[in-house]
């Protein structure tokens, strides 16, 4: 049986709801306790907030792992959308750097190495 087109976009939207659904329910619980804990200040650019603007207000976790969340808060900042941002740019950009510093040290094929030798043996007439 073929999906049809009414049904991928039936999936795509169930599966996308349920990832809405799961992030809100984990954000709900660490981001609540979170501004509990500490005071309504992005922890990069001091910038103060209130209940007006509190949805700008994210909470980073040091370790990038959205999913360890110690009760005493170790793991998070309070930091303003611009900054969040900021951070999680420089945290990919530091992976892809780490990644090709470890290709370029890993990698030991040379498909040159022996070709001076063929071209000594072989020279062209």
């Amino acid at each position: 049986m073929v999906d049809t087109e009414a049904d991928k976009q039936e999936k795509l939207d169930r599966i996308v709801a349920e990832a809405r659904r799961n992030r809100e329910q984990r954000e709900a619980g660490y981001r609540e306790q979170a501004l509990k804990m500490y005071p309504w200040v992005c922890g990069r650019c001091s910038r103060e907030f209130t209940r007006a603007n509190l949805y700008e207000l994210t909470v980073h976790h040091r370790n990038h792992d959205h999913d360890y969340n110690p009760p005493d808060g170790s793991n998070w900042e309070l930091l303003c959308l611009y900054c969040h941002d900021n951070e999680h740019s420089r945290y990919l950009e530091a992976g892809n750097m780490a990644k090709s510093e470890a290709a370029k040290r890993t990698t030991t094929h040379n498909p040159f190495a022996t070709l001076k030798e063929l071209l000594d043996k072989n020279p062209q007439e």
